[in-house]
């Protein structure tokens, strides 16, 4: 389960985030931060963290280049959510249900993209954005996943795990525009 907490993020981590262009990017807004050194996604509203969730990000590291599989940095947007009728656990190939619910303990294709999907689009030309680094064009998303034994430590493809109850959380305290900052 999510911590539901009303605490202020670090004094430290604030300033790190600020000089990462936080308060131009997002102001008192709500705002997504993943911390790929904590293996950690935070949702922020201005200085407060309204829920952290422990992450899977890439085994292979940090990086924006196509068929990398690296988790790409820099700031982001929600740019479509998919999955909000669908039960917990279902299979999503392609942004679409497949009409098939992967239970704990089943078998399963490695990396499964379970319950929802919060698709990234990059907002960093040369960083995120555009030609080989683009984040949209490489499918990269916040989603449930089959290996939830693995959060906590860099165990995915590119996309940032979530467990499934988290993913769900997530997506119901986020709208399409939502900036995510994904830090190195």
């Amino acid at each position: 389960m999510p911590a539901k907490t009303q605490k202020s993020i670090r004094a430290e981590e604030w300033r790190r985030l600020r000089s990462l262009g936080w308060a131009e990017q997002v102001g008192t807004d709500r705002a997504i931060w993943v911390n790929p050194r904590r293996q950690c996604v935070m949702l922020l509203e201005g200085r407060h963290i309204i829920r952290a969730y422990p992450c899977s990000t890439a085994t292979a590291g940090l990086g924006s280049r196509r068929n990398s599989f690296r988790t790409p940095t820099g700031w982001h947007a929600i740019g479509s959510k998919v999955g909000g009728r669908v039960p917990i656990f279902a299979i999503l190939k392609a942004r679409r249900w497949t009409k098939r619910v992967w239970r704990p303990g089943d078998s399963a294709d490695a990396d499964m993209v379970l319950s929802r999907i919060l698709r990234l689009k990059g907002l960093e030309a040369g960083v995120n954005l555009g030609g080989e680094l683009d984040t949209w064009q490489r499918f990269i998303y916040l989603h449930g996943t089959n290996a939830e034994h693995q959060l906590g430590r860099p165990a995915s493809r590119g996309c940032i795990r979530l467990s499934n109850r988290d993913v769900i959380d997530l997506y119901d305290l986020v709208s399409v525009g939502c900036k995510v900052l994904i830090t190195e």
